[in-house]
């Protein structure tokens, strides 16, 4: 197999791979990245009507790139909605995902978060927190679920940037299991760190 074979096959398994992908993000990405690889195999190839579509789509990836990063931490792209915790359109989220829950969050039990919020965008439910009193003017989190596909934007962090969601009830702190700091890092950049063996967000 020569050089040439070796990219467009290449090019060819990246289109492919792209749409077998979950999170949007990496499917823009890895699709754009083959599009422009068959661009220039075909172009090489002198065969012009899939360099004109490859094209089209490589531009149609920037568009939706472009579009997705710039609302990626945009409070106006998500509502939160708070809901009770026997909320049937709740127990139908959770129930919907419980394998992929209960692969991030082993042991993840639904009946005692009494506070649970809803992250919508438009008429998407794009991920679920749920949290319970831990005394002290503390909220402890529970459960912070992204569905696959919104994965890449951590829609959740819009119920920690309206802080207002937990004040309310009179919160002043939130605190996070210590496994979420290392595996969701933008708790990070949300201002969540670790006091002692908490880790905790200060309202």
């Amino acid at each position: 197999m020569d050089v040439w074979s070796i990219i467009g096959w290449g090019g060819s398994a990246l289109v492919v791979l792209s749409l077998l992908q979950t999170r949007i993000l990496r499917l823009r990405l890895l699709n754009l990245v083959g599009c422009v690889i068959l661009v220039g195999f075909n172009t090489a190839l002198g065969v012009w009507p899939m360099v004109g579509m490859n094209a089209v789509l490589a531009v149609i990836n920037v568009v939706h790139l472009w579009r997705l990063l710039r609302h990626r931490h945009d409070e106006t792209a998500y509502q939160v909605l708070q809901v009770a915790e026997s909320d049937a359109y709740l127990s139908y989220v959770l129930e919907r995902h419980q394998k992929d829950i209960s692969r991030f969050n082993p042991g993840f039990v639904l009946g005692a978060s009494p506070y649970a919020f809803l992250v919508q965008h438009g008429d998407r439910t794009v991920g679920v927190v749920l949290a319970h009193d831990a005394g002290t003017g503390r909220a402890q989190i529970d459960l912070d679920y992204v569905v696959p596909k919104y994965r890449d934007f951590t829609p959740g962090e819009f119920v920690y940037r309206r802080s207002d969601v937990f004040t309310d009830h009179g919160f002043r702190q939130v605190l996070a299991p210590p496994r979420m700091l290392d595996s969701t890092p933008y708790l990070k950049n949300l201002g969540f760190h670790r006091e002692g063996e908490d880790v905790v967000l200060n309202l």
